[in-house]
């Protein structure tokens, strides 16, 4: 059995209860680890304050935009003052305007672009460099990606250029942080039914061409993601860093 006894963690990007986010951070607590949550503006914190809520009373819940240096800043001073140190980070943010996400990537604007990459990708090196100095025991931090960072996946568009931007700070961000015995390591999920994927055109196809093409011939379940998210925040992944781990029912294998 997995403990994650005596570490303390902090997770980015819970929008509700379908979040992949929530069900790892849901298996990191009831593995023993001490958490605290983030959400994104005002619209969002009520759902996030009462899933938060489930986890005792003393849970922090702070306010964090990824897009602003001050707010990440302030997050890891309260962290500072509470914890005075950290173990895991769970970085599960990706945001690209919808119109972006529909029709050719090759009429991605330049603001798109922009903002696709800065909230998708540079989010974690931001995140990154903000723990490190409180992973003063090592730590592991986990992002999540998608396969459309590596294939085409109509309509997922520009988002696949942020996701691949994403698994290659990954790497980078591995070799940087290493020395420190901080582990880097990135999820790439086959497609879950959460809020962010509902934005997808055509997603409702793609859950069906997963479930007969994948060898295990299924969809992924949060469970599923939530069991390697553990296992990656867990002293047996200590030698396991930089890594883009498919958990896709094995989609990721085939050709056709």
């Amino acid at each position: 059995m997995i403990t994650l006894s005596g570490k303390i963690g902090i997770v980015f990007g819970v929008a509700n209860q379908r979040s992949i986010a929530w069900a790892i951070a849901r298996a990191w607590a009831q593995a023993g680890a001490r958490l605290a949550f983030t959400y994104q503006n005002e619209r969002l914190r009520p759902e996030v304050e009462e899933l938060v809520a489930t986890l005792g009373p003393e849970t922090p819940l702070l306010a964090c935009d990824v897009t602003k240096d001050e707010e990440i800043a302030g997050v890891f001073a309260e962290l500072q003052r509470r914890f005075g140190k950290l173990h895991l980070l769970l970085h599960s943010v990706a945001f690209a305007p919808k119109d972006a996400l529909e029709g050719q990537f090759l009429n991605t604007t330049r603001e798109a672009f922009r903002i696709a990459h800065e909230v998708s990708a540079y989010s974690l090196v931001a995140l990154a460099r903000a723990a490190a100095p409180l992973m003063t025991d090592g730590g592991s931090i986990i992002t999540l990606s998608y396969i459309g960072s590596q294939r085409v996946i109509p309509n997922y568009n520009v988002m696949g250029a942020a996701k691949a931007s994403l698994e290659a700070c990954v790497r980078y961000l591995a070799y940087d942080l290493g020395p420190r015995r901080i582990r880097v390591n990135c999820i790439s999920a086959g497609p879950v039914n959460t809020l962010a994927a509902r934005g997808i055109a055509g997603f409702a196809k793609i859950l069906k061409h997963y479930e007969s093409h994948a060898p295990l011939k299924r969809n992924v379940q949060p469970d599923d993601l939530a069991s390697v998210g553990l296992f990656l925040a867990s002293d047996g992944a200590a030698a396991i860093t930089g890594q883009v781990i498919y958990v896709d029912c094995g989609y990721q294998i085939m050709g056709v």
